[in-house]
């Protein structure tokens, strides 16, 4: 890859592409961004222009705002600690114009197709044009291709059926029966506000879960245990002494015991859920076992009349303009190195794909200074060989620490990770800085 004035491509201008561009530019890299919808924002523009936003209408983030904001640009201080999605869309436009590069943002252009073309990567966009570049970086996001039951439920169901992804509000839910299947943030959010209008609303569980509220002890919950100093093994038993006098059980409220340890799963967050369960308002309900027309039977043999299911089941990593042999994510499993490099394609990095216990922002905001000194040849990756090692140690690591699950293939501890970057930073620029004065002599 040359140099001097080399071309980068950012696929998407969600939070990871604008935070990765951002970057890239202010390191004077020619850098062009493509995104399908007319926003910045992705996830956090409801009803985005291209349809793939998952936000709702009632949606607030469940990671605190100090938490989620850009290193360099403060969310404003008259934000609540968990602000609305309007206003997380409203911060990502101020940082673009902040910062001035929205010039850098082709909006309304998809990216079709990425292959490499010798040491080039060509982008061909859905207007016909192909471009060529000399690295690609990809922040197409992994919250926008809906993962259904894997297999379906057996039997059939004559009722209304959604995906979390398509939800808005809930219109469709009053005076009807709700089963909201899952235990994640979105099946929370969505049981909560399905509660205050629906006859009746069911929260069906696979296995247990702890959930966290957005505060303990006046504090949001995220900026408790927070140290990097701090051992992981002490920053669990904090959190669990902390969850068991605040708020006690999960089988208190009626759920199933969880068969894992807090941080051994990706975290629930929810202030409301609890009250809601505590007050009868949501039910709490087992796996399902069949669907019958209009009809749910559940594994302890109940069986409840439902006129809506909404599935909390997740998303699928995918990558629509790769060729499947060149890049995929079977089972939602991409080794990187560093959740950004894979080791056997030079110039092509990945920003924000990973799963932090915290939020991704401000770690797509490292990942992309780091992607601009690779790109200038500041930093040298180690050795092919010792890359797939690190990336294997790594990896044995959280499929150790994490439930085996299609939600566990790229956890990765918000403190631990942004200061194992640091320092893997600094060994690159070192090795490039060796390189540079061999090269010399």
């Amino acid at each position: 890859m040359p140099v001097s004035s080399p071309r980068v491509a950012v696929v998407g201008a969600g939070s990871s592409g604008i935070a990765a561009t951002k970057a890239l530019r202010a390191r004077g890299i020619a850098t062009t961004c493509f995104e399908k919808s007319d926003r910045v924002g992705g996830n956090w523009v409801f009803g985005n222009k291209n349809g793939m936003s998952a936000a709702y209408r009632g949606l607030h983030i469940n990671t605190s705002r100090e938490r989620m904001q850009f290193s360099d640009f403060p969310m404003p201080k008259s934000y609540p600690d968990f602000p609305h999605h309007t206003q997380i869309a409203e911060y990502f436009d101020a940082y673009v114009d902040k910062f001035e590069f929205r010039d850098a943002i082709r909006f309304e252009t998809g990216v079709k197709r990425v292959e490499r073309g010798g040491e080039k990567w060509r982008v061909a966009l859905d207007s016909g044009d192909t471009e060529t570049f000399d690295a690609v970086v990809v922040a197409n996001g992994h919250h926008w291709d809906p993962r259904w039951p894997e297999p379906m439920f057996p039997g059939s169901f004559n009722g209304l059926v959604m995906h979390s992804h398509a939800y808005v509000d809930t219109k469709p839910f009053e005076d009807r029966n709700v089963l909201v299947v899952g235990m994640g943030n979105s099946a929370m959010d969505i049981a909560v506000e399905a509660s205050a209008v629906a006859k009746t609303t069911f929260l069906s569980a696979r296995r247990g879960v702890h959930i966290l509220p957005k505060y303990l002890f006046g504090r949001p919950v995220d900026q408790l245990a927070s140290s990097r100093r701090m051992p992981w093994f002490v920053k669990q038993k904090l959190l669990e002494g902390a969850l068991r006098v605040a708020v006690g059980t999960m089988e208190s409220y009626g759920l199933p015991k969880p068969d894992h340890r807090i941080g051994e799963a990706h975290p629930t967050v929810s202030g409301r859920i609890l009250d809601r369960l505590a007050h009868g308002a949501v039910k709490p309900k087992p796996n399902i076992e069949t669907l019958e027309g209009r009809r749910v039977r559940f594994v302890d043999g109940s069986v409840e009349a439902i006129d809506v299911i909404v599935y909390c089941t997740g998303y699928k990593v995918t990558f629509p303009f790769f060729d499947e042999a060149l890049v995929s994510a079977k089972d939602n499993d991409l080794p990187l190195f560093r959740r950004v490099v894979k080791p056997e394609l030079p110039g092509l990095y990945f920003v924000g794909l990973l799963q932090p216990l915290g939020a991704v922002m401000p770690i797509a905001e490292a990942q992309g200074r780091w992607i601009a000194k690779y790109v200038l040849g500041e930093y040298l990756a180690p050795p092919r060989a010792e890359m797939l090692a690190d990336l294997d140690r790594e990896r044995r690591a959280m499929f150790k620490r994490y439930v085996a699950s299609k939600r566990h293939t790229m956890q990765v501890d918000f403190d631990e990770y942004l200061h194992a970057l640091e320092l893997e930073i600094q060994r690159g620029e070192a090795r490039a800085r060796l390189s540079r004065q061999s090269t010399k002599r």
